[in-house]
């Protein structure tokens, strides 16, 4: 008496145990129960309410100089540098497993405190655009990352300038260039300009910058809501980033701040932008959500590279199930109101969801 019975060991019923259900002829509690619609595999997926497809996922690319380059980032495990041929080769095997949509980072030949190798017709990325759109052509979507942290060699987003002894980029010195770029991408064959150094007044530049050399259909994808995250640490191996990356405090988003994340965006679709995106992701899923539901505009997430990296990490220690766990973030960052994924997981998750 007064003891508690031992629950079994396992799901199957012994054979004296109790046959689950309600077997009284009138049950009058619970009188709801959602569990209704979990007991069958075929009830839950036709109730479920989010979906993640491969459709969802641009994959990210870093492209160098070379020839037969497939150089693993050895804190992106499966990501690579990779010269223009063996890019051409990715593109087709990841659009094989139903990726369509990727975006291109440039590693440049040489690094100059302008990043000037970032607006030459013959620049990695132009090269690149080139290769693809004549080895796909409109079969896949070519976005390009714009920004100037990959070509100078002081790992900022633009032109410096001294502010009272404190190096800091030059915000309406780097509009300018910054519209140049966006145009030489655009000339090379880039569908979509996605700006990522949040300088004030970007939208506009790029966007009067592509009407007036006749690109008036194509779109901006703006990294609106950028904040200055720790999360972006394996992405300076991928981008050669130097040493001396330095504070981006002054021109990336503070990460305890919403309402000013509210005021960027505004700023940017007023300006000209098409499509919105918050980076990183994971640990903004508030914004992603308020950006969603007070501008209804398309918008982007990117799960930066180490969001990423920690989930490999934990993998490799087989502290937990890589596939389960990355199937539940992408999907929570689906849920919370992205229309699309930047992702570095992109190729295994359409492999997993083919």
């Amino acid at each position: 008496m007064g003891q508690t019975r031992p629950l079994p060991s396992t799901l199957t019923a012994p054979m004296n145990h109790p046959i689950c259900g309600n077997t009284s002829p009138t049950p009058t509690f619970p009188v709801s129960r959602p569990r209704r619609l979990r007991y069958n595999p075929l009830v839950r997926e036709l109730v479920r309410e989010t979906e993640l497809s491969p459709r969802d996922l641009i994959l990210p690319l870093f492209v160098r100089p070379g020839k037969g380059v497939r150089q693993e980032i050895s804190s992106m495990p499966g990501n690579f540098q990779l010269s223009t041929d063996t890019l051409v080769d990715e593109v087709g095997a990841a659009r094989d497993v139903g990726i369509k949509s990727f975006i291109l980072f440039g590693i440049p030949e040489y690094k100059d405190a302008t990043g000037s190798s970032a607006l030459k017709d013959e620049g990695i990325v132009q090269q690149a655009l080139r290769a693809l759109r004549k080895a796909y052509g409109t079969d896949v979507l070519l976005m390009t990352d714009e920004c100037f942290c990959e070509y100078t060699d002081h790992g900022h987003c633009g032109l410096l300038c001294d502010r009272g002894g404190i190096l800091d980029v030059d915000n309406d010195a780097t509009l300018p260039i910054l519209a140049e770029q966006c145009v030489s991408h655009a000339k090379a064959g880039a569908d979509v300009i996605a700006p990522s150094g949040m300088m004030d007044g970007m939208v506009r530049a790029i966007r009067t910058g592509l009407d007036n050399a006749g690109f008036t259909d194509v779109p901006i994808l703006s990294y609106a809501a950028k904040y200055a995250s720790g999360f972006y640490g394996p992405f300076r191996e991928a981008a050669e980033s130097p040493p001396s990356f330095g504070d981006r405090n002054t021109y990336q988003m503070d990460p305890g701040n919403t309402d000013e994340a509210m005021k960027e965006v505004a700023i940017d679709l007023a300006e000209g932008a098409d499509m919105i995106m918050v980076k990183p992701a994971l640990s903004y899923l508030d914004i992603i959500r308020r950006v969603k539901e007070q501008f209804r505009v398309p918008v982007a997430a990117y799960n930066v590279s180490g969001e990423f990296a920690m989930v490999k990490a934990a993998a490799a220690k087989g502290w937990i199930d890589e596939r389960r766990v990355t199937l539940e973030i992408l999907t929570s960052i689906r849920r919370a109101g992205s229309d699309m994924i930047l992702t570095y997981h992109a190729r295994d998750v359409a492999k997993w969801l083919k």
